[in-house]
């Protein structure tokens, strides 16, 4: 089992670190006027949104594997687990709305400001603070 929760810890971390990066390459796009730096920073911003998927994908396995397949969380007093499956579903949501804007940003369509990336960026920091509380403390 400590192997599984090895590979679930660095697989979202990973994938973390994608959430994090790639609404900074936003913030970047939104300030950009030069054609040139606008292509690179959404070809970077691209493969940087095709490297999270695959990450995601092995971070959402391992960590099923701990639920389903270890029973981590399962039984009364566990209430601390389905506040971090809120946390994933809200990140996964966050994950295709990044998606989604990257579409915006290469059809030259996003009408966002770089202040608004900037606060939009912070979510990511709040989401992995509470998932990590709610695994570590559990408070309920």
């Amino acid at each position: 089992m400590l192997w599984i929760k090895s590979l679930h810890i660095v697989f979202v971390a990973s994938w973390f670190a994608g959430l994090f990066y790639l609404p900074r390459i936003f913030v970047n796009l939104a300030l950009e006027t030069e054609p040139i730096a606008t292509t690179r920073l959404i070809m970077m911003a691209r493969k940087l949104y095709r490297f999270m998927n695959i990450l995601v994908i092995p971070a959402l396995i391992f960590g099923l594997w701990l639920w389903l397949g270890y029973g981590i969380g399962k039984g009364p007093g566990n209430g601390w687990l389905h506040a971090k499956l809120a946390v994933v579903l809200l990140m996964l949501g966050y994950h295709h709305a990044c998606g989604r804007m990257l579409k915006k940003f290469e059809l030259g369509h996003n009408t966002r400001s770089h202040t608004w990336f900037r606060w939009f960026n912070e979510i990511p920091v709040i989401a992995l603070l509470a998932a990590t509380v709610l695994v570590v403390v559990k408070p309920f």
